[in-house]
């Protein structure tokens, strides 16, 4: 880590918790670059995703029984 770096940390962690949380979000966000074809890709899979639940083809699951699983497997 350069000496640079290294100061901006030391600063940044003195900044109050949702100071440093924006911070956070947009270095990463800064990372990761939208890629429109994957958008485009991942909008056309919830509508189908919505679509089949509204249709009753799938049944929606209770987001606390996915985490319980979610956290037995781990």
């Amino acid at each position: 880590m350069s000496t640079t770096t290294e100061i901006l940390l030391q600063q940044a962690i003195q900044l109050p918790v949702n100071d440093r949380a924006a911070l956070i979000e947009g270095l990463i966000v800064s990372l990761d670059k939208p890629d429109p074809s994957l958008d485009s890709l991942w909008l056309k899979e919830a509508e189908s995703r919505l679509d089949a639940y509204r249709s009753g083809e799938i049944d929606a699951i209770d987001a606390e029984q996915v985490f319980t699983e979610l956290g037995k497997r781990i």
